[in-house]
């Protein structure tokens, strides 16, 4: 086992000159490093660090713009078994810790975090609970790991080590856009496209992150020249950067809100960044690049959930052409706000009739095909038991006979009786939390208006639907409600106890899997009217419901216990299960 100590000094010359006589390892060996702001500020900010160099780097720090940030006091975390790999990889975990816990402002650039192997890696990272422990117990961190790593903080936060994929995207987007912001006049569409857990929502994240560091950074900073965008920071892209416009567009209200508090805790990010497509669409702004995240959840001209929505999609439309004319989308407001848009789409995951049409997003898909500007992402990174389960999922949804593939220690489970599966949800959440409920619109939401009712009541089970469209995974209560298709897209749990109801059932005639138009109850997902009417059948609506259950049973991380309402359909799940 490692052998660390944690060394304090002031952050000032005359401390770090002091210090640096005290032991060669303080001018000549590797190390990791936090500098603490003042904790009058609120919040105070800290920069994480890590060098061969340490006085050397803390006498660049004083005299660069770190200066400028009120900085107080260094802990230097030193073992003499330490070697670059390890202070690489212990450099991101307190990056991702810190992010995650919220307490300070980081102020690392993005340019890019480790997560390469190196020899006897899992002891080194088993170590590094140690060293956060040291410091919480000094008082830098306010909450446990598994507390940080189950928060939207952590998930969310744009300090991420990226899979290989996610990576070379980045770079490819990046330089993309770099060319592109050179000809004034030019405009265009990227594409990223990947299943559930590929990480979509942080490649936006991310990438906003990282053209603000490029765009702000100073050269007496100092940039890791092996660091995985290190290219990119030099004064001719500062220079093209400088007057950059983005705005990021997130549809789902829940998701949005989630994504302004990791913004508000982000230097150089800002809440207001984050918008909802009309709120894109009322703006007067010119955005140089707009970021869609869900871009499958966008919406067309349609019935909207309130009449305040429908005036606004029709002003929205008459402001930017001259007329509301029905083909006009979201996706054609971003595209009259922005020169240049990046839409982050997974077609299987449009559920309702006024999203975006299949026809659209191909239609974009192919536009940035053909202009060398489309990125797939394939990496698993939500769903432990990887790629090969959720193409699992997805096939069963389809109708198809897939075999089960291998799936390590992910716990999928199907149960005979709700009443045990709500009992081992509730037992998971104790054990490691972050554990839910969640299900189908195959019910009323009749406590929305009268809060001692209950929406979903199967034999001796009496359950609520989500108490909040905001933030509901964290709410209060939570755990005894069930979540539905909108407050969860997006999201991780590690845990989802998804309810399959009545409105996706086995047809006794045929053996095929067909959706239940009575049983389906959310209006805006099987209304046809406008210019909708008779647009969608009911293979359209089997589609949708196929897609909400393909999001639902890939929301948990480490298991998805499941409970199906229909008992054909369960006995056909159950085959499936044991191919």
């Amino acid at each position: 086992m490692t052998q660390f100590s944690i060394e304090r000094l002031a952050f000032r010359r005359d401390a770090v000159d002091s210090w640096a006589r005290d032991d060669t390892r303080h001018t000549n060996w590797p190390v990791v490093y936090v500098i603490e702001g003042d904790s009058q500020r609120r919040p105070p900010g800290l920069y994480v660090g890590e060098t061969v160099s340490a006085a050397t780097r803390m006498r660049q720090h004083l005299a660069g713009s770190k200066r400028n940030e009120a900085l107080e006091s260094i802990r230097v975390v030193v073992d003499h078994t330490y070697n670059k790999s390890v202070c690489l990889d212990l450099e991101s975990h307190l990056i991702r810790w810190f992010s995650g816990d919220g307490r300070y402002r980081i102020l690392n650039g993005n340019d890019g975090l480790t997560d390469a192997q190196y020899y006897d890696r899992d002891v080194y990272r088993e170590s590094f609970r140690d060293v956060f422990e040291a410091l919480r117990a000094e008082g830098l961190f306010s909450r446990s790991i598994p507390q940080i790593e189950n928060s939207d903080l952590f998930k969310l936060s744009p300090f991420k080590a990226l899979t290989d994929d996610q990576g070379i995207a980045i770079m490819d987007i990046v330089e993309g856009l770099l060319d592109d912001l050179q000809d004034p006049g030019a405009r265009s569409t990227l594409v990223v496209q990947g299943n559930p857990g590929t990480g979509k929502t942080i490649i936006a994240i991310f990438l906003m992150k990282l053209l603000a560091d490029i765009r702000d950074y100073q050269d007496h900073d100092g940039v890791e020249p092996d660091s995985m965008f290190s290219e990119f920071f030099v004064p001719e892209n500062r220079e093209l950067l400088k007057t950059l416009r983005m705005a990021l567009v997130i549809p789902q209200q829940s998701l949005r809100e989630s994504v302004k508090k990791v913004f508000k805790k982000t230097p150089k990010l800002d809440a207001e960044m984050v918008m909802s497509p009309f709120q894109l669409g009322e703006s007067n702004a010119e955005f140089d690049v707009v970021l869609v995240d869900e871009t499958h959840r966008l919406g067309q001209r349609a019935n909207q959930a309130s009449g305040v929505q429908n005036k606004k999609f029709r002003d929205i439309n008459a402001a930017l052409f001259g007329e509301d004319d029905a083909r006009y989308t979201q996706l054609d407001w971003i595209r009259a706000r922005s020169k240049h848009q990046l839409l982050l789409v997974d077609g299987e995951q449009s559920v309702r009739p006024h999203d975006l049409s299949p026809k659209a997003l191909s239609a974009a898909v192919n536009e940035a095909k053909d202009e060398h500007r489309f990125y797939r992402l394939t990496t698993q990174m939500r769903v432990q038991a990887g790629a090969d389960y959720v193409e699992f999922v997805r096939a069963l949804l389809r109708d198809e006979e897939p075999e089960l593939p291998e799936l390590g220690d992910y716990e999928l489970r199907l149960f005979d009786d709700l009443g045990e599966m709500r009992g081992a949800i509730r037992q998971r959440d104790a054990e490691v939390g972050l554990s839910r409920l969640v299900a189908g619109y195959a019910w009323d939401w009749v406590s929305k208006k009268n809060p001692d009712a209950f929406d979903i009541e199967l034999g001796n089970e009496r359950m609520r639907w989500n108490g909040t469209d905001k933030d509901w995974i964290n709410s209060a209560g939570s755990l005894e409600e069930v979540g539905s298709i909108h407050t969860v897209q997006g999201y991780d749990l590690n845990y989802a106890g998804v309810i399959i109801g009545p409105d996706l059932r086995l047809d006794p005639a045929t053996g095929r899997i067909v959706a239940d138009r009575e049983n389906y109850r959310d209006k805006k997902g099987k209304e046809n009217t406008g210019h909708l009417k008779d647009a969608f059948g009911d293979d359209d609506l089997l589609t949708f419901i196929r897609n909400i259950y393909g999001v639902l049973l890939t929301r948990g991380m480490r298991g998805t216990y499941v409970y199906v309402c229909d008992p054909a359909l369960r006995a056909h799940l159950a085959a499936a299960l044991t191919r």
